[in-house]
């Protein structure tokens, strides 16, 4: 088996390359530009690199097919590094959308900004300042993902599959964190039992296609995949995605704190309208779920108001209910390998991976 921290290694010696590279041509832009940069590069550290992992395991899956010594190219972690760029882009946008302030356990990078513009004492609105820099910090990963995935592809076959690939996963995320965005405000006039399955379709495009299969697919597309390898990684990928994101909607309402890097009940603050939502709306009361409704989204919620939301999900039996969709879904993913024409060590290290995806604590 790969271990997680070579994978990480090998991802962050690929990262360091590529930084060193932009800050060796970054004086034209001045000290400005160059905190810009600065800024860019600190969202890249720290993370459990669980994209470059699936990617790794599915080049590894089809790689080595026959071939179990096959060497890792250069091209397969300039890949991964490309999709740990694009995460860290994602999460920038997104805790700008949701007023986060934290991020493992360190400040959001608009809130790093904002507390730089305070610091400096520039004139004008610090917390603008924050928000519009962390705009342009996410646009700006964005285009180094797209820098390291040039790097990846010079001059191999596979480049037009591997681009349409990593073309459809952005369009997915960006499409899917609209989808979230629109629930936050569309929930009110939706029938209640329409709720979870909304709330599923977000968590698919959102985070399930871009966090598993489709970094699978890359390296899978990257090794010279068939059809039957990709659809039997397609098969494994889509329900470990769930079961990854409804993982992450559970450490959103009831996570440790010093685990998990954000307040607890982070999303009760925030209003995500996320499945565990859903089931606990549609076995409240009426009167019990005008009471939920009402403090769901309240950014000042203060921790005995958190523990009596935590409570209501709880009692409610929809902890329970989501607990059971992730051993459903892990349990799919994981019959779905048995049978495939796919190298076997790839094999135990994709059943590693699901153990981590749903049972992480960050």
């Amino acid at each position: 088996m790969h271990s997680p921290s070579s994978v990480a290694d090998s991802v962050a010696r690929s990262l360091d390359e590529f930084v060193s590279r932009v800050r060796a041509e970054a004086d034209p832009y001045g000290p400005d530009g160059r905190r810009f940069i600065d800024a860019a590069a600190a969202t890249l550290s720290g993370g459990k690199r669980l994209r470059a992992r699936f990617c790794h395991a599915g080049w590894s899956a089809v790689a080595r097919v026959g071939n179990p010594k096959a060497p890792e190219p250069d091209a397969l972690w300039r890949l991964c590094a490309s999709l740990e760029v694009f995460q860290a882009a994602a999460l920038v946008h997104d805790d700008l959308i949701d007023n986060s302030d934290t991020r493992r356990g360190r400040p959001a990078a608009h809130r790093a900004l904002e507390a730089e513009h305070r610091d400096a004492r520039w004139s004008g609105d610090a917390e603008g300042f924050g928000r519009s820099g962390a705009v342009l910090l996410g646009d700006l990963l964005v285009a180094w993902s797209d820098d390291l995935l040039e790097d990846a592809l010079q001059g191999l076959p596979q480049a037009p599959a591997v681009r349409a690939e990593y073309a459809r996963m952005r369009r997915d995320v960006t499409t899917g964190q609209f989808l979230d965005v629109t629930e936050e405000s569309a929930w009110s006039v939706n029938p209640i039992d329409e709720h979870a399955e909304r709330a599923l379709r977000v968590i698919s495009f959102k985070s399930a296609r871009y966090s598993v299969t489709q970094p699978l697919r890359l390296g899978a597309i990257l090794a010279g995949a068939d059809d039957a390898q990709l659809e039997a990684l397609d098969s494994f990928g889509m329900p470990l995605g769930m079961a990854f994101q409804l993982r992450d909607d559970v450490l959103g309402v009831f996570g440790d704190p010093a685990l998990t890097g954000k307040p607890s009940g982070d999303d009760l603050r925030e209003g995500k309208r996320t499945v565990l939502i859903a089931f606990t709306r549609e076995r409240l009361a009426a009167s019990a779920r005008v009471v939920l409704d009402e403090m769901l989204g309240d950014p000042d919620l203060d921790d005995a108001q958190v523990a009596a939301l935590q409570a209501t999900v709880r009692d409610s039996g929809a902890l329970d209910r989501v607990e059971e969709l992730i051993t459903d879904y892990a349990r799919t993913a994981d019959r779905s390998l048995t049978g495939a024409r796919l190298d076997n060590a790839a094999v135990g290290d994709l059943r590693e991976l699901t153990r981590a995806a749903t049972s992480r604590v960050a």
